[in-house]
């Protein structure tokens, strides 16, 4: 089997040849094994193809997002570039709304990935139609060649997923100053605006979704999470807007054919059952703790019914950075066993991004140890005839 097919059959439940073992490199490695900053990483380097390269690198499976360029009608922006000095540089933004005119200033960092030091969204009357005119634009006259053609060029590398949008939560969170507290002051303090948006969102998500398997030869759609997840807004708010989108994007993607891929940080314990209902394909990470919960998939593999991939749960931090290869391998073993047989439905992943400072020995015994066991695994389950 390809790394693709590897993937896509632990997502449906399919008999495959060996688990896939799919660490989330994301930002930190693939700019070391490209030889780039951080900055020029970010604004120079498609993630799509930085993760192939690693992908390539390592041996391994795995997955990564491309989305379409969305026209927002009458939005112009305008960036002022300010080099700092010691290797940081300040973009900012003037975007130019039919609503008015917002303003953004974001930090690049040569050894991080950047972080915003003003967003755009202030005043929640005044700013919100303007925000809304830049972030939910034209899905019907969206650009899907950018995505075919990563899609293209990738191949059978690995998984490449269409990004369709974050969970509710986080499309009202990201943009507003002050981010995560600020808006859940702003559900509660505006209840029917809310409403209506969600309702807007909610379609917008699914009109994403149709067109990504509509426009292009993708499998897999995408939701993503910032601070969409209990550990930072509790159950009872996910339930009430996030699982809605969750749900209307797994029903498009599944009237396709295709699958859905989701990204909750954090604890997840609460919402399992939850997650075995929405109809999303596979989740990850499933983190332990002190910033997940989960800490014996025998349960969670009960508790997803046999209808959800697993990906995910090797420490990134205890394990993978501050143990050794032997913890490592420790850690996998321990996976495989409390996942049980056959090995349906798990991904051996990592609990968020592999760090930078990972020592490559241990990158290494995740990915010896995860082919070993994976291939035991599914010829015990499988046997060729």
């Amino acid at each position: 089997m390809t790394p693709k097919q590897r993937m896509l059959a632990a997502y449906r439940g399919l008999p495959l040849d060996a688990v896939p073992v799919a660490p989330e490199f994301w930002y930190y490695i693939p700019a070391k094994l490209l030889g780039v900053d951080m900055t020029t990483f970010e604004r120079q380097v498609p993630l799509w193809e930085a993760l192939q390269r690693t992908f390539r690198h390592y041996g391994t499976e795995g997955w990564a997002i491309v989305g379409p360029h969305v026209p927002t009608e009458g939005v112009r922006t305008r960036e002022e570039w300010i080099d700092l000095g010691g290797g940081r540089h300040e973009s900012r933004v003037t975007i130019d709304t039919p609503h008015g005119t917002l303003t953004r200033r974001h930090l690049y960092d040569a050894a991080e990935p950047s972080w915003p030091l003003e967003r755009p969204l202030k005043t929640f009357e005044r700013d919100w139609p303007a925000y809304k005119a830049t972030a939910m634009g034209d899905v019907a006259s969206a650009d899907w060649t950018g995505v075919q053609r990563a899609l293209n060029a990738v191949g059978e590398d690995y998984l490449l997923e269409v990004a369709v949008g974050g969970p509710f939560f986080d499309f009202i969170a990201t943009g507003r100053e002050g981010g995560l507290p600020q808006a859940v002051f702003d559900l509660a303090e505006h209840g029917r605006f809310f409403e209506e948006l969600h309702e807007e969102y909610v379609e917008h998500v699914r009109a994403l979704v149709r067109g990504a398997f509509e426009q292009t030869s993708a499998d897999a759609a995408f939701i993503g999470c910032c601070w969409s997840c209990p550990s930072l807004i509790g159950p009872g708010l996910w339930r009430r807007w996030d699982e809605p989108v969750i749900r209307a994007a797994a029903e498009e993607a599944h009237r396709a054919g295709k699958l859905l891929h989701v990204h909750i940080h954090g604890r997840c314990r609460e919402i399992i059952d939850d997650i075995a209902r929405c109809g999303a394909d596979c989740v990850c990470p499933f983190e332990r703790p002190p910033g997940g919960d989960i800490t014996d998939l025998r349960a969670i593999r009960a508790a997803l019914q046999g209808c959800v991939a697993m990906n995910g749960n090797v420490h990134t931090v205890e394990t993978l950075i501050r143990g050794g290869p032997e913890d490592v391998v420790r850690e996998v073993e321990a996976v495989f066993e409390q996942w049980g047989a056959p090995p349906t439905r798990l991904i051996l992943g990592t609990g968020d991004q592999v760090g930078g400072d990972t020592p490559d020995g241990n990158i290494i015994a995740l990915i010896d140890s995860g082919r070993r066991l994976g291939r035991a695994a599914a010829e015990a389950a499988w046997p060729e005839p």
